[in-house]
């Protein structure tokens, strides 16, 4: 069965998710973590994207991206048969990695752009594995503070909707509990 076609154009803007396989890790400790980020950086020298925000939890990611040449597919297809090789070979396992195709949703309004940042960034607070969105070491929120820490990230058209001081504000704005919630 043809699987269809995801809806791409230059400059869209994507909430990428993939699973591990079976709801395993993809990520048994920081190197795993380390070696995906290198990857990412690796994949985008050919396949040129800006990456907004991401979060690499245990057992999934988070990618918000924004495509420039390339769909996402190409993308994200060579970074994780690169992250696939690397982690079977590290950890002496074999087969697949992640579960089924990763998911695409196109990012077709502000309101979404923010809350899909909000989403990314809240993930490990709401999973449990931090206390505050700051605390978890495998997320780009740092860089919202200091882009020198995360050079990779593009932080400009994200806080662009926050008023001045638009750090402090978009903090607020991740970390500040919803009722709707």
């Amino acid at each position: 069965m043809v699987r269809k076609r995801r809806e791409w154009y230059p400059g869209a803007t994507y909430h990428i998710m993939s699973r591990g396989i079976r709801k395993l890790p993809i990520f048994y400790d920081d190197e795993d973590r380390k070696v995906y980020l290198k990857q990412m950086l690796k994949v985008r020298e050919r396949y040129p994207f800006k990456l907004h925000c991401y979060c690499l939890m245990t057992n999934h990611i988070h990618l918000l991206l924004e495509t420039d040449q390339f769909p996402p597919s190409d993308i994200i297809r060579l970074l994780h048969t690169r992250y696939a090789i690397y982690f079977n070979h590290r950890h002496q396992l074999s087969g697949h990695v992640f579960q089924g195709r990763f998911a695409a949703k196109l990012i077709d309004s502000l309101t979404y752009f923010l809350e899909a940042s909000r989403y990314i960034h809240r993930n490990p607070m709401e999973a449990g594995m931090a206390e505050k969105a700051q605390d978890f070491l495998w997320s780009s929120y740092i860089a919202y503070f200091d882009t020198s820490v995360l050079p990779f990230i593009t932080t400009e058209k994200t806080l662009s909707y926050f008023e001045s001081p638009s750090a402090k504000n978009y903090q607020l704005f991740v970390e500040m509990e919803r009722s709707d919630e």
